[in-house]
C-alpha cells in the first residue's frame, strides 16, 4: 500500500477528503496534493462513511473518485507513520498501523462489492493504497499520464489492499512481473493487466466529470473513451510467461538472466535489488491469491502478512533507506534469496486468532 514519504498536514479549513453529493453524483476527492494524496486512517474512514451512506441513497446514482492536484490520484499510504510504529515496537494488529490497515482493507472490500457505479479517475501516480481505492472499482479510467504500480517489495513490504488479487488475475505472469520488479504500468499496461477499463485523455476529464452529473456512467465514459495505447507488457508476454511461471524467486531470476531479451535481464537486476524475504512472501501470496475464492479471502490473508511484516527487519530497513535517510542502500536480512528459509516465509502467513481481519465472502455473509 505504501508509496508516499510525505506527512504534510492540511490546514484546519481544508479537509483531507472533499465529499459532495449533488446532481445524482457522490463525489470523493482526495485532497492532499502536496503529498500526492497519500492515504491516512482519517481519510479511509471518511471515504468508507460516505460510501456506506450513499449505497442506499436514491439521490446518488453514481460515485466518482478523483485526486486533487496534477500529480496523481494517490501515491499510497504514509510510510513515515508506519516506520514510527515499526521502530517503536507497536507491531501488532492493535497498533495504529494495524488498525489503519484493518479499516483500509474493509474499504477495499466495500469498493469491490459496491452496488452502484464506482467511477475512479486514475490520472497520474497511482501506487499501493491508491490501487486499493481504484483497482476494485466498477469503472476504472486511466489517462496518458497514468503511472500505476505496487512498489512494496522495494521497502521490504508485500503488495496488499487486494493488490495480490488483481496481480494474480492479470494475464499470464504479467502480475508476477509487476509485483517482483515494482514496474510501473502505463495506461495501456493497466488495461491489459486488468487494473483499469477505459482510456480517456486528461484534457477530457473535466468534461467527463461534468457529464457524469447528467448521464449514466456508461454513457458519460463512452462519450470520451478512446482506444488505449499499446501495452509494452502485452508485447513482452512471451518471455514474461516463460520466466515467471516457476514457484521460487531464485528460479525466476535464473530464467530471466538466461533469457536473450535485454528487458528480461534488466528485470532480473531489478528483482535482485529488492528485499529477498519480501520477494518470496510476495510470490507465495500471488500463487495463493490465484486460487482464492474471493477478494475478501485474499484481503484476510494479506492482513496476516502485513501484520507480520510490521515487525520485520526489512520493512524498517527499507523505509529507512528509501525515505528516512534516503541513501537508497538497504541492508536486507536475509541478504540473498538463497538465505531465505521456508520457516521465515511461513511466519508471514500465521493466523492471528481473535485479531484476524475476518472478512466474509458473499457466499457466507449474513
Amino acid at each position: 500500500m505504501e508509496g508516499s514519504a510525505h506527512a504534510e498536514g492540511q490546514s484546519v479549513t481544508e479537509p483531507e477528503v472533499l465529499i459532495e453529493r449533488r446532481d445524482g453524483l457522490g463525489a470523493i476527492t482526495l485532497n492532499r496534493p502536496k503529498a500526492i494524496n497519500a492515504l491516512n486512517h482519517r481519510m479511509t474512514l471518511a471515504i468508507t462513511d460516505a460510501l456506506r451512506a450513499w449505497a442506499d441513497d436514491d439521490a446518488v446514482r453514481t460515485v466518482v473518485v478523483t485526486g486533487a492536484g496534477e500529480r496523481g490520484l494517490c501515491a499510497g499510504g504514509d510510510i513515515v507513520a508506519i516506520h514510527a510504529d515499526a521502530t517503536s515496537g507497536a507491531t501488532t494488529a492493535d497498533s495504529a498501523t494495524g488498525k489503519f490497515w484493518r479499516d483500509e482493507y474493509v474499504l477495499n472490500a466495500l469498493i469491490g462489492r459496491y452496488p452502484k457505479p464506482y467511477v475512479v479517475v486514475m490520472d497520474g501516480i497511482v501506487m499501493g493504497g491508491g490501487v486499493g481505492l481504484s483497482g476494485h472499482g466498477s469503472h476504472r479510467v486511466v489517462t496518458e499520464r497514468s503511472k500505476i504500480g505496487m512498489p512494496e517489495v522495494g521497502i521490504g513490504f508485500v503488495p496488499d489492499v487486494g493488490g495480490t488479487y488483481l496481480l494474480a488475475r492479470a494475464p499470464g505472469e504479467i502480475g508476477t512481473h509487476v509485483a517482483l520488479t515494482t514496474a510501473r504500468m502505463t495506461a495501456g499496461d493497466a488495461i491489459a493487466a486488468g487494473f483499469a477499463d477505459y482510456f480517456i485523455t486528461s484534457e477530457h476529464l473535466p468534461a467527463l466529470l461534468e457529464t457524469l452529473r447528467t448521464e449514466s456512467a456508461e454513457i458519460a465514459i463512452a462519450k470520451f473513451a478512446t482506444d488505449a495505447p499499446e501495452s509494452a507488457f502485452g508485447a513482452e508476454q512471451a518471455w514474461i510467461d516463460a520466466c515467471y511461471r516457476v514457484d521460487t524467486v531464485a528460479e525466476i531470476v535464473a530464467r530471466l538472466q538466461r533469457h536473450e531479451a535485454p528487458e528480461a535481464q534488466a528485470a532480473a537486476a531489478e528483482i535482485l535489488s529488492k528485499s529477498p524475504v519480501a520477494l518470496e512472501v510476495t510470490l507465495r501470496s500471488l500463487r495463493s491469491a490465484r486460487s482464492a475464492p474471493s477478494l475478501e479471502a485474499v484481503l484476510n490473508e494479506e492482513y496476516r502478512v502485513s501484520i507480520a511484516a510490521l515487525s520485520s527487519h526489512d520493512l524498517v530497513e527499507g523505509i529507512r533507506a528509501q525515505v528516512i535517510d534516503k541513501d537508497r542502500n538497504p541492508i536486507w536480512s536475509p541478504a540473498t534469496l538463497a538465505e531465505v528459509t521456508d520457516v521465515q516465509v511461513d511466519a508471514y502467513f500465521i493466523e492471528l486468532g481473535d485479531q484476524e481481519l475476518g472478512l466474509r465472502t458473499p457466499e457466507v455473509a449474513q
